[in-house]
Order: C-alpha cells, then sequence, then structure tokens
C-alpha cells in the first residue's frame, strides 16, 4: 500500500486461481489482482492454495490505479470440493467452493474408461450432498458395445440418484439437455485430461474459446489445456461455470475408512442392515453389503472402487494424514 494512503476494504469472489495470484471480481464488475496475508487452512489441514474460486473474500486496496490488493478474510464456505495435492501428499487442493452442482465429465473411449474415477468423484461431493451430474462425453465413437456398457452404467447411477447425460459436441447430442441444467446455477466442471471437457463449454458457451487438444498417440491419455481454475458466466442466466484443470489422480489424503463407507450412498442402503454398525464390508460376518453383491444388487465394479479407496487411505501414514 502507497504510503499516506487509508486502506480501502472491498468485498468479492474469486473467478480465477493462478496459484499464488488470485482474481477477484467486486459486485461493482470490476477486477483486482490478489495476494493472501497469512496462512489459512481448512479445518486445521494444509492446503496448497488456501482460496477457491467461488470464495466470497474480504480484501485490501494495496493500488487502486494498478487494481491491486491482499486478501484478509475467507468468508464461510457452505460447501467445497478438495482432494489430496498429487504434488505435495502432505497437503490438500481445494477445486472450488460454494457450489450449487458438480458437473464430471468422463468417455467410454478415448481416453479409456475408469469407473473408479467417476466414483472418486462422486466421493468429493457426497459429503457435502452436492448434486452430481456425470457425463459421458464423445459419444459419436461409441461402437454397440460401448452404448451397452452406458446403458449398464445410466441405470446404475440414476437409481442412486446421480444424473446421467450422454454427449457429443460433433453430432450435438445432449448439449441442449446438458445446457438446462446449468441455467441460474454455479456449476464446477471437473474431468480426467483428454475427455473432451474444454470442447464441450465451448459448445455450451459459445465465445468461450478455451483451448483444446487431441489424445496423446503414444500414451492414449489426454493433455492438459486447462491450466488453472477460473468461472465465467455462463451465457445470458445468473449463472456461473468454474472450469478446472484436468485430473489424472484423485486421492484422499483427509478421509478416514468410515468417511468413504458412508459416503457410498448404493452401500449406505444395505449397510443399515449389516450384524455390526462399523461394519466395512470386506471380511466382517453377516454383512448385508457383500450379501447384495453375491445377489447382484450392488455393481461390482462400485465395490472394487470401493476398496482401492480404503487400501490407500490405510496404506498412507498415520502420521502423515494427522
Amino acid at each position: 500500500m502507497k504510503k499516506g494512503t487509508k486502506a480501502i476494504k472491498k468485498q468479492g469472489i474469486v473467478i480465477k486461481s493462478t496459484g499464488k495470484w488470485y482474481i477477484v471480481k467486486t459486485q461493482d464488475d470490476k477486477t483486482f489482482r490478489c495476494r493472501i496475508a497469512g496462512k489459512f487452512r481448512l479445518e486445521g489441514k494444509k492446503l496448497t492454495n488456501p482460496v477457491a474460486v467461488g470464495d466470497q473474500v474480504s480484501f485490501i486496496i494495496e493500488d487502486d490505479e494498478e487494481q491491486f490488493g491482499t486478501i484478509t478474510v475467507i468468508d464461510n464456505r457452505t460447501n467445497y470440493l478438495v482432494r489430496q495435492s498429487p504434488r505435495k501428499k502432505l497437503f490438500l487442493h481445494l477445486i472450488a467452493a460454494n457450489i450449487d452442482q458438480a458437473v464430471f465429465i468422463t468417455s467410454l473411449v478415448q481416453p479409456k474408461f475408469k469407473q473408479g474415477f467417476v466414483d472418486r468423484c462422486l466421493l468429493m461431493t457426497e459429503p457435502f450432498n452436492i448434486p452430481s451430474i456425470i457425463v459421458f462425453n464423445k459419444s459419436d465413437i461409441y461402437d454397440t458395445q460401448d452404448m451397452a456398457w452406458f446403458e449398464y452404467l445410466k441405470n446404475m447411477y440414476q437409481e442412486m440418484g446421480y444424473t446421467v447425460l450422454l454427449t457429443s459436441t460433433v453430432e450435438h447430442k445432449g448439449i441442449d439437455e446438458l445446457t438446462s441444467l446449468l441455467i441460474d446455477k454455479k456449476s464446477v466442471f471437473c474431468g480426467q485430461s483428454g475427455v473432451g471437457k474444454s470442447s464441450l463449454l465451448n459448445t455450451i458457451q459459445p465465445g468461450l474459446s478455451l483451448e483444446t487438444s487431441e489424445i496423446s498417440d503414444s500414451s492414449g491419455k489426454g493433455q492438459h489445456t486447462t491450466t488453472f481454475a477460473e468461472m465465467f458466466a455462463f451465457n445470458d442466466s445468473k449463472g456461473e461455470i468454474i472450469d478446472t484443470p484436468g485430473i489424472k489422480t484423485l486421492s484422499f489424503n483427509h478421509l478416514e475408512i468410515e468417511d468413504v463407507a458412508h459416503n457410498f450412498r448404493d452401500f449406505f442402503v444395505y449397510s443399515k442392515q449389516c450384524k455390526y454398525s462399523d461394519c466395512m464390508h470386506r471380511n466382517e460376518p453377516e454383512c448385508a453389503v457383500k450379501e447384495a453383491l453375491e445377489k447382484e444388487e450392488l455393481d461390482a465394479n462400485r465395490y472394487f472402487s470401493y476398496l482401492a479407496i480404503l487400501d490407500e487411505i490405510e496404506e498412507q501414514n498415520y502420521w502423515q494424514r494427522q
């Protein structure tokens, strides 16, 4: 702050996170490039990015002409998406805050579909009961077998209460349906690298012009095109879209195994009938979840996702996680 000037306090919403800097938009549509003052934590845990896109913050204007400021207060969040940092294993990484719904983009082909990734995405939204939309993109390159698999997955996730869509930017399939779900909502878009998230957003929001890339021929994996999380106004509605970088790995060092069991909603229906109230549905006797699996009332791949997450959490050193 310039010497002799009085501190001017402002409030706004974070619309872009670029690592050390945050772009904050005020109610009068001015934007300020801000840094943070001090250390912020999430429920006592360390964060690689203490401020997330969607956060309501208070800041002090350091230079009005240069539109530069310092964030001093982060308002209480109604909800947030968080994951284990892929680079700093002891830290958490905030994806977005104060959202109305999450849109998870995947594809059955190019790159190869990973059901475990979808299940991990849903594990981020369940603790806050954030409505989730699962979008299977690139349907124009699905063959008959792929479509049969999609119908199975659609029915399974819809029975759990999730919204499932089939989209294609090439054939403009499902675009209108997805667009209608975004009106007047603050929606965060997440997905694996290469599933066509940027192309889908460019189609939904003409003029957005997000950078896109092709699948790597050598690895079959997508290339990152979105570098930082950023929020955009959605068409002429009161809604917003938060675009996030492509996710390659999704882990949870802040959860205990009990948290996972409670947030697999299809398991929770049966777990009330387990013999033991603290049943983790692995080797315990008279487990209603295991019985439902044997009767094929629950999806085996969902169960494998569940077991993989439990094993991963337990393998992390106790002191690291604390």
